[in-house]
C-alpha cells in the first residue's frame, strides 16, 4: 500500500502536565548534551550552571521542549555506566525544572533506570534512542508514568548500529520495525507516542536521505514525526565541511523535513530553527 493512497489520521496533541500539548504548529526541541563526548557540543556544559544558562537561552530563543541527555550516541561511543548517565542528567534536569517550572523538559536516555529519576524531578517526555530495545523494563515504565514517549527506529547500540544497515526494503522495513514497538505501546496502555526514524542511527548517509525525501510515508504509523539531522554527518560529510560549519545545510534539511510532514525538530540551534518554522508556517498560509 503506498501512503499517497491513503488518508491517515495524524495525532495532533500529547498529554504533558497534565496539558494538551498543540502539535497543529511545528515545535521545535533544543539538544542539551550534558556530555564530554558528543560529536558537536561535547563538553559546553561541563557544570550545572552552564547547562542552566544554555536552557535558559535557548527557551529565550522559542525552544518548546528542552532534550537533555548524558549519554553520547554518536557511531562509536564509548560506554557510559547508568549512575555516571544518571550523574550528569539528574541535578540538570532538577535545576532547570526549577528555575523553569513551566518548561518541557524530556530526557534522552534508553535506560528505564535514568528515564524514572528524570522523571521524578521533572522531566515529561522520554526520548529512547533505541526504541526500547537496549531495556526490557521501559515500556512498562512508560505505562506506569503515563509521560508521552519518543519511539526511534534504531538496530544494535550506538557501538555497532553503523554495520546494520542492511535492510530488504528500507522505508517498509522501519515501519514495520516501528509498527511493532507502536502495537506492544498501545497494549500496555501509552497513547502519546512520538516517532523518530533514527537519522544516523543504523542508517548510511544514502538512507538517510531516502527516509526524508519519503517521510510522508511514516505517516501510516499515525504518529507525530521528530526529525533530528541537526549538524550531523549526513550533512558535512556531503558538503565537505566540519559539524561547527553545518548551520546552513542543517537549516536546508529542516525546511525539507518539515514540507514533508515533520512535527518537531530537535536541534542544536533553536533561534534559527524558530525562524525557519515560521517560514514554514507563512508558506503554509
Amino acid at each position: 500500500m503506498n501512503p499517497k493512497d491513503t488518508s491517515f489520521y495524524q495525532k495532533t496533541t500529547l498529554q504533558i502536565k497534565g496539558k494538551l500539548f498543540d502539535l497543529s504548529e511545528p515545535k521545535v526541541m533544543g539538544i542539551l548534551n550534558i556530555t564530554p563526548d558528543s560529536f558537536y557540543d561535547g563538553g559546553k556544559h561541563s557544570s550545572i550552571d552552564k547547562a542552566v544558562a544554555t536552557a535558559s537561552q535557548m527557551l529565550d530563543d522559542g525552544a518548546d521542549i528542552i532534550d537533555v541527555g548524558g549519554y553520547s550516541t554518536r557511531p562509536n561511543a564509548s560506554e557510559v555506566s547508568e549512575t555516571e548517565e544518571a550523574e550528569r542528567v539528574i541535578p540538570t534536569i532538577k535545576a532547570i525544572n526549577e528555575k523553569h517550572p513551566n518548561a518541557i523538559i524530556s530526557v534522552d536516555t534508553f535506560r528505564s533506570y535514568v528515564a524514572k529519576q528524570a522523571i521524578e524531578v521533572g522531566a515529561a517526555i522520554v526520548n529512547d534512542v533505541s526504541g526500547g530495545n537496549l531495556d526490557e523494563n521501559m515500556f512498562a515504565l512508560i505505562a506506569e508514568k503515563q509521560v508521552p514517549y519518543v519511539l526511534m527506529h534504531m538496530r544494535g547500540t550506538p557501538e555497532n548500529m553503523q554495520q546494520q544497515t542492511q535492510y530488504d526494503d528500507l522505508l517498509v522495513d522501519v515501519v514495520n520495525e516501528l509498527s511493532g514497538k507502536l502495537r506492544q505501546l498501545k497494549a500496555l496502555g501509552v497513547n502519546d507516542i512520538i516517532i523518530d526514524p533514527g537519522f544516523g542511527f543504523a542508517k548510511s548517509i544514502d538512507q538517510n536521505y531516502e527516509i526524508l525525501q519519503n517521510l510522508a510515508y511514516l505517516e501510516i504509523l499515525e504518529a507525530p514525526l521528530l526529525v533530528g539531522v541537526s549538524r550531523k554527518s549526513m550533512i558535512y560529510k556531503v558538503l565537505g565541511v566540519l559539524a561547527d560549519e553545518a548551520l546552513n545545510g542543517t537549516s536546508a534539511l529542516n525546511m525539507v523535513a518539515l514540507m514533508n510532514g515533520a512535527s518537531i525538530l530537535r536541534v542544536h540551534d533553536v533561534k534559527e530553527v524558530k525562524e525557519i518554522v515560521e517560514l514554514y508556517k507563512k508558506l503554509k498560509n
